[in-house]
């Protein structure tokens, strides 16, 4: 049962966000705007200029609690539908996302916009909770 909760991209977690194949059609299942905000950290990701050239506005994203993240318990990682890590929401932004995961809530993203701006690939997204 614990490699369930600890494997952040097999079993249950994995399901529930779209991966490993399985679909499930829920009744009246919708999905809910929750808050538009850019994603941070992406300076720090090896290849990001690559990943970023395969976004496409309107894709979905993955997030992620990282409870064990030393510089912010409330951490939510962003990953493509490939489940590359591409930065977090930022820390300013996700305190309520954080309990509402915490709580199994499921929150998503999708892309708004990309821009690059100097060094930094400026990602806008907006976050939503599937109902």
């Amino acid at each position: 049962m614990s490699d369930i909760i600890t494997t952040e991209l097999g079993g249950v977690v994995s399901a529930l966000h779209g991966h490993g194949g399985l679909t499930v059609d829920m009744p009246f299942q919708r999905e809910i705007f929750l808050f538009d905000t850019i994603v941070a950290g992406t300076t720090h990701i090896d290849g990001i200029d690559q990943i970023v050239e395969n976004l496409a506005e309107g894709e979905r994203l993955s997030l992620f609690r990282e409870t064990a993240n030393e510089h912010d318990h409330q951490a939510i990682v962003v990953r493509t539908a490939d489940g590359v890590k591409i930065g977090y929401i930022p820390q300013d932004d996700n305190v309520v996302f954080a309990r509402l995961m915490d709580a199994g809530k499921l929150l998503f993203c999708k892309i708004f916009a990309k821009k690059r701006r100097g060094n930094w690939n400026k990602i806008e997204i907006g976050v939503y909770l599937k109902d």
